[in-house]
């Protein structure tokens, strides 16, 4: 009954989650920097966000939030921030890192709990994607599509957001790809930080 709305649904998702932005860019470089398991935790952290911006679509709270210019800069400005962070630690993290320190960075390990924390708030606190399930629950799902068939749509997005990054890091985490990318050593780390940046200026420009 409901699979036409929800083909638009996982199509619109699938290019969402598949376009460059600030996931692709933190999972790229945790499965990089610390291998698939790493990779996998923060996956699951962005895929929970997901569940997050549901929440509040369903709650309503994300029509405020975007009827709200005030909220919505704070909002900005803190994600913005994040970003800026995130930046920073991989321009410092260039600075410690060089040919001879390849096999180190390879047999690193970034606890779970981290991992996890770092793709949650990354994806939580992304404005855009707050805007994008905003579209999707105001204007592609039908007001009359019960609680339980939204709910569920959102619990599709957030496990097929998971398996689409949890695949990339698998691939990216293989310790073949991350000697290849790590002998580019502080060069790779200022690349992330320079991407993380433009991003933020993204956020800051996004009306």
């Amino acid at each position: 009954m409901y699979w036409a709305e929800f083909t638009t649904i996982a199509i619109a998702h699938l290019f969402a989650v598949a376009s460059p932005g600030p996931d692709f860019a933190v999972v790229t470089r945790q499965a990089l920097t610390a291998g698939t398991r790493t990779g996998i935790w923060t996956s699951a952290g962005v895929g929970s966000a997901i569940l997050l911006h549901v929440s509040y679509c369903l709650l309503g709270v994300a029509l405020l939030l975007a009827s709200s210019p005030a909220l919505f800069d704070v909002v900005k400005l803190v994600a913005a921030g994040y970003m800026l962070y995130l930046a920073v630690q991989s321009f410092r993290a260039s600075f410690r890192t060089s040919a001879a320190g390849i096999q180190t960075a390879i047999e690193v390990r970034i606890d779970p709990y981290k991992a996890f924390l770092l793709g949650f708030l990354t994806n939580g606190l992304n404005p855009k994607a707050t805007l994008f399930f905003l579209a999707l629950f105001t204007v592609v799902i039908d007001l009359q599509t019960p609680l339980v068939v939204q709910m569920a749509y959102g619990v599709y997005m957030a496990l097929a957001t998971f398996v689409w990054f949890a695949t990339l890091s698998k691939i990216l985490g293989r310790p073949q790809v991350r000697a290849s990318m790590l002998r580019a050593g502080p060069w790779f780390e200022r690349g992330m930080g320079l991407i993380l940046f433009g991003l933020a200026l993204q956020l800051l420009l996004l009306s």
